[in-house]
């Protein structure tokens, strides 16, 4: 494992209402000449949307600019090398991502195609790249993946319908930027979707084998706001103070998981979504109060603490009662933004089990969950989520 960080740039995050004003000087400081923007269909077409609001931006700086629109939700082999043709048939030299996780690590995947081989699933691991991005920024338009400031990049090969991850510290956009106000008219599901990412993010490094006093400081933080303000956000998408603070615990939260990673929770979310073509958010929500209970014996005081956090009244129980505690607060908040309970409703097929339970022992998150398992215990944890009710 490349374990030579002297190539890193220092990474700058915007957040707040207004910063996406900030994108075109930005460009310019980074001496971008012709980026690519990666975005979806659905923000290139929005009038007046984040798509506009940057090239808007671009514009009055006076940096030229493409439009690559064909990011998909859990975003493609294809993708990538689509995006690939585009930024070299007009001469591209920068990447600009515009939307959720989805486009950001379509970005990701342009970026090292580029620059580290033209096949990225040869590339699946930790620290496997040899070479730097092309100068690359994020817009971020969701509060769920915190893909515009972490070092994961998370694709699906369609071919095997098999979600790899490529981690790198080569992957950190140079600058973020995080606005608020772009979310404002963001659906109820995808907002539901998108904040228990947030809120999977912030527990699974909590109780991480990898945690440390700062990214349990950022957990804490992250889990405190998702609780006082992902309802509200679902309820009331126009809620500013909500999706403010959402935004805040989306950022709080990739910055544990940059530094502590996660669990089994996103290790079997990835096989859900790369078999089934199921958002990463609703897969990630499905699975966290099952695997979390399997959790609990492997450090029950931690789960103790995550019931304080979320606000259930502990006194007077045990640890181990305290942590059963955590669980249902897990699952009150999936139940409050209407999260199915069961793996069913995306299709899930239990003759798939076996194969995705392999595959996600094998997944660069597995490693850092707090209770090390067989593939018969990963099997049967699906199969839980599966027949849940």
């Amino acid at each position: 494992m490349k374990e030579n960080f002297d190539f890193l740039m220092p990474s700058v995050n915007f957040f707040g209402k207004g910063v996406i004003k900030k994108i075109g000087d930005r460009a310019k400081m980074l001496n971008m000449k012709k980026p690519l923007i990666v975005t979806g269909k659905t923000l290139s077409h929005m009038e007046n949307g984040p798509v506009a609001q940057t090239t808007d931006s671009l514009k009055a700086a006076g940096v030229d600019y493409v439009i690559f629109d064909g990011s998909e939700p859990n975003p493609k082999v294809r993708n990538i090398q689509a995006a690939k043709k585009v930024y070299l048939d007009n001469n591209c030299d920068s990447i600009i991502t515009v939307g959720g996780g989805s486009a950001h690590d379509c970005g990701k995947g342009l970026g090292i195609i580029l620059t580290n081989g033209d096949d990225i699933t040869k590339l699946a691991g930790i620290e496997t790249l040899e070479n730097p991005l092309p100068p690359l920024m994020a817009v971020n338009t969701t509060a769920g993946t915190a893909s515009e400031l972490t070092r994961h990049c998370v694709i699906t090969n369609e071919k095997t319908k098999l979600k790899f991850v490529v981690v790198s510290w080569r992957n950190i956009p140079l600058v973020s930027f995080n606005d608020p106000m772009l979310e404002l008219d963001i659906p109820k599901g995808l907002t539901a979707a998108t904040g228990m990412d947030t809120f999977v993010q912030s527990i699974e490094p909590y109780v991480s084998t990898n945690r440390n006093e700062l990214t349990d400081g950022q957990c804490i933080e992250a889990i405190k706001l998702v609780e006082e303000s992902l309802r509200e956000a679902v309820a009331n998408g126009h809620n500013v103070e909500a999706r403010t603070k959402m935004v805040e615990a989306e950022m709080l939260g990739g910055m544990a998981f940059n530094n502590a990673d996660l669990g089994y929770v996103h290790a079997m979310a990835h096989q859900l979504g790369g078999q089934y073509d199921a958002p990463h958010g609703v897969c990630c929500a499905m699975l966290l109060p099952i695997v979390e209970k399997y959790n609990i014996p492997a450090c029950p005081e931690r789960f103790a603490e995550l019931a304080k956090i979320m606000g259930e009244n502990t006194d007077g129980l045990s640890v181990r009662d305290a942590a059963d505690l955590s669980i249902k607060a897990m699952r009150q908040m999936c139940d409050d933004v209407n999260i199915p309970r069961s793996i069913k409703a995306i299709g899930a097929k239990p003759e798939d089990f076996e194969m995705m339970a392999e595959n996600a022992l094998k997944d660069g998150n597995a490693f850092s969950n707090p209770r090390k398992g067989t593939k018969e215990d990963i099997v049967k944890l699906f199969q839980e989520a599966y027949d849940q009710k």
